[in-house]
């Protein structure tokens, strides 16, 4: 998420033995910057928890507000009330860049660009904290989208729980670059390359009364993200 406050320098994060890379650990990272540039990136996450012993995986949207990710929803809902109680919980955020065509299936992969993130969750429970999170997970979606709609009602945020999870313990994975065939595929002849893939916004449909007014400028700039491959 886009936000006024920069984290200065390009510290790493706390790992530990679930969250340390142990395959391909090259392609890991801590690098804070480097988290922060896939989070606001990326659209969707999805929140995994232990909900009476069964695994539960849920995508919500987020927004990133400096060292925390921010997530909300219906306060009188199970997921927000396990989240806000401090349960510990998993949230990934997976970038597809292209598909990685070897010539064999077991060399075959993904371009990729991931983050992991463990920790617990604490509900926001200041007015002024609250509006702002909720301005930035609007902006997450929409650029400048915040100051187009209308104010939040005081039912509306009563409605609504939001929560912050500390980017304290969080790691990131990359791949980049073409295939890694076998030294004897080479001389096979098979296609292998890399078919990179990207999100791009699509033309804006206008809902009911909307037909006649002109786009807003969140509008206009949600249309020119596109979310790029990182490269072949």
């Amino acid at each position: 998420m886009r936000s006024d406050d920069t984290r200065q320098g390009s510290d790493s994060l706390q790992t530990s033995s679930r969250s340390r890379l142990t395959r391909y650990a090259d392609r890991g990272t801590g690098d804070f910057d480097r988290i922060a540039e896939i989070l606001d990136a990326a659209k969707i996450c999805h929140v995994g928890w232990i909900d009476e012993g069964r695994p539960i995986v849920l995508p919500t949207a987020y927004g990133r507000l400096d060292d925390s990710l921010i997530l909300h929803g219906a306060a009188d809902g199970r997921f927000m009330k396990v989240l806000a109680s401090g349960a510990e919980v998993c949230v990934t955020v997976t970038l597809v860049d292209g598909l990685v065509l070897a010539r064999s299936a077991f060399h075959s992969s993904m371009n990729y660009r991931s983050v992991v993130i463990f920790g617990r969750a604490t509900a926001i429970e200041d007015r002024a904290e609250k509006l702002r999170a909720l301005d930035v997970l609007v902006e997450h979606l929409a650029p400048r989208r915040s100051a187009e709609v209308r104010p939040i009602t005081e039912k509306e945020l009563a409605a609504t729980t939001v929560v912050l999870l500390p980017l304290v313990e969080a790691s990131a994975k990359i791949r980049t670059g073409p295939p890694i065939d076998a030294t004897a595929d080479l001389e096979l002849p098979i296609w292998g390359g890399v078919v990179p893939l990207t999100i791009e916004a699509g033309v804006p449909i206008p809902g009911e009364g909307s037909e006649a007014l002109p786009l807003p400028i969140s509008v206009i700039e949600a249309t020119r993200e596109k979310t790029a491959a990182t490269g072949p």
